[in-house]
């Protein structure tokens, strides 16, 4: 109860005015010092002078604090720019006193201000050391007060160097931590058994069992900056076997204002741990390419389509155009755009299926740009529904790029998935499809057709990643489907990128492939998300291997048979470069899948697929008659 009190007493601050008033009654004090010091330590000098030269003085102190501002600063928080302001105000206080006297003797006004030159500067020097010591004992005293009210997390710093000094500093000048750096660990022999700050450097081999609980160690901070991503794996695996929490210093660029902040220093999460580095756009030409441009999305409630909007907000678009057929996740799109006051968006409400209604929308919006990622993508449910994948991954494609050609759309950016390379399952062949109803629109009319393909999502609605943390929440097992199962995974973010870069470098034609660095084992990923949530694989948590899904396959691809890439001007960017095809041929055969899709079976519709796109050889699924069929037929 004492504690509780004591720690709302000290959340108070202090007004600004009791803080002036402060400063000011210690430059009074400081002042008779100068006098005493000038005089040898001996109280012989002139009381009645001292005491006529004091309004002087307290005016000058006013007058200097006000200016600089030196009184607004929350004492706790007093730091190097604090430090500067009081410099600045006593030697603004010293000149003022200096021109007073000046004037005085010059001009023989009738001021009782005739301060020696000695004393003013011996005065000014007092004036810095008391003012900005009494500043650090106030904050020290703080901090001891808050110190013993919160429980202390004992760390270690992983890194000795001068990311790892900077990475001290943070923590010890932050008041409002309860961070006790117990150490440094460093794999640099020359600085194992040296210490750093009175504090012990000792090497990884030395952090065992016994020196975690001897030390009560809570917390590593990995503190080097561009860490290979095995290396920052094989760290975060040895503490999470040992029940440390691992948390990382994040990259310089985000420090703010250039500064490390305590609060910016984060737990390792999922991405960290990818086998990936994470990639940035960073493009002046994207401000141009939206520049007073109507933009319309589809599937914009998704998390691709959605993340894609939210980036064009930070461009001065002429409007913004949201289409998805889900109305309650368009309905929160809309609130957050609301809340966040962006402004010339619309919200519609349509099915990009119906050729009719999405005409109507075009011809009420005449869009610039089309984003199309409207699509139907889980394997299973697809894989009993070709149907619906039909109607809406490839009739909605055809539907929106056909329009796309009617209205002249200057670009047409379709999102498609690694599931279409050498498909082994309906959806990816459905995407497959439209990428090459795609390709059978280039050269025709105005519109710049592009395809971006990418991996696996991390976090999107439906993925590996959520499911496995909610797994975790209700305590397992976490199901896996084969114990080699291997994906391409990307941010969100980083997947939206691509596609707004993508949009403002093609030309038309392209398929825009992202180098999504090495494949993650899924049953890898499983066991360091247990270990990031605090609990041990198998002991905690077990893995459940529970079969490949009807469709799908172990390894997914980027590149189709008969592709190859060819490199842009971004590293992380290629294209791929598509054997030809009769567009002609595709075509028709295309529209026949489309347009009598509704009347056929779903075997029929499948043979119909398979047709158009050779490589569709299903895996553990009913349609694989199909490819036995063809085998015995060609035979």
């Amino acid at each position: 109860m004492f504690k509780d009190k004591l720690y709302q007493i000290s959340q108070k601050y202090a007004s600004k005015w009791l803080v002036l008033l402060f400063d000011v009654s210690l430059v009074i004090l400081t002042f008779f010092l100068a006098y005493f010091i000038r005089y040898n330590f001996k109280f012989e000098f002139d009381f009645q002078k001292f005491f006529n030269e004091t309004p002087f003085v307290l005016f000058a102190a006013v007058s200097s604090f006000l200016v600089v501002g030196s009184y607004k600063g929350i004492v706790r928080f007093t730091g190097a720019k604090d430090v500067i302001n009081i410099i600045i105000g006593t030697n603004i206080m010293a000149t003022v006193l200096l021109l007073i006297t000046y004037l005085t003797k010059r001009y023989n006004f009738f001021i009782p201000c005739n301060i020696s030159g000695s004393v003013i500067y011996i005065h000014l020097l007092l004036n810095i050391l008391f003012l900005i010591s009494s500043k650090f004992f106030v904050k020290g005293i703080y901090k001891s007060i808050i110190s013993k009210i919160k429980t202390k997390t004992k760390v270690l710093i992983y890194g000795a160097g001068s990311s790892g000094n900077i990475t001290y500093d943070a923590i010890t000048n932050d008041i409002k931590t309860n961070i006790e750096v117990v150490g440094f660990i460093d794999d640099d022999e020359g600085m194992i058994n040296k210490k750093i700050n009175m504090l012990n450097v000792y090497s990884l081999d030395h952090i065992d069992m016994d020196f975690i609980k001897k030390h009560d160690i809570d917390d590593i901070i990995i503190s080097f900056q561009n860490i290979n991503y095995h290396r920052l794996l094989n760290i975060s695996s040895n503490f999470f076997e040992k029940s440390v929490n691992v948390k990382i210093v994040p990259p310089v660029k985000q420090w703010i204002d250039g500064d490390l902040q305590a609060s910016q220093i984060k737990d390792v999460n999922i991405e960290d741990l990818l086998g990936r580095e994470p990639i940035s756009f960073e493009n002046p030409i994207l401000a141009d390419e939206y520049s007073n441009k109507v933009v319309l999305i589809t599937g914009a409630a998704g998390s691709i389509g959605s993340e894609i909007a939210r980036n064009l907000c930070n461009f001065k678009y002429k409007k913004l155009i949201l289409v998805d057929i889900a109305e309650s996740q368009l309905y929160d799109i809309q609130q957050e755009f609301i809340q966040n006051d962006v402004e010339n968006f619309e919200i519609v409400i349509a099915d990009v299926g119906c050729p009719v209604r999405m005409e109507r929308v075009l011809i009420d919006n005449r869009p610039d740009h089309i984003f199309h990622s409207a699509a139907y993508k889980h394997v299973p449910l697809m894989e009993n529904n070709p149907q619906e994948a039909i109607k809406v991954n490839v009739g909605g494609t055809i539907n929106i790029a056909e329009l796309a050609v009617k209205y002249s759309v200057s670009k047409f950016v379709m999102i498609s998935t690694d599931k279409a390379v050498n498909p082994t399952n309906v959806m990816g062949a459905t995407k497959r499809i439209a990428e090459l109803y795609i390709r059978c629109l280039k050269g025709v009319g105005r519109t710049k057709f592009i395809t971006t393909r990418f991996g696996n999502v991390l976090g999107s609605n439906g993925s590996v990643i959520p499911l496995f943390k909610k797994q975790i929440e209700l305590g397992g097992p976490l199901t896996v489907t084969h114990s080699e199962i291997t994906r391409y995974f990307m941010t969100i973010p980083e997947a939206c990128s691509l596609v707004l870069e993508a949009a403002a470098m093609g030309y038309g034609g392209e398929i825009f492939v992202f180098d999504m660095g090495e494949s993650v084992k899924i049953f890898d990923l499983a066991v360091n998300m247990i270990k990031l949530s605090g609990l041990n694989y198998p002991e905690d948590i077990a893995i459940k291997i529970i079969g490949l899904r009807p469709g799908e396959k172990i390894y997914e691809e980027l590149l189709a048979d008969g592709e190859n890439i060819k490199r842009t001007y971004h590293e992380k960017i290629m294209i791929a470069k598509s054997k030809k095809i009769d567009t002609k041929i595709i075509k028709n055969k295309i529209l026949d899948l489309y347009h009598k899709n509704l009347y056929r079976q779903n075997i029929e519709i499948v043979s119909k697929m398979k047709d158009i796109v050779p490589e569709y050889v299903s895996n553990n699924s009913k349609f694989e008659v199909l490819d036995a069929t063809k085998i015995k037929t060609t035979k």
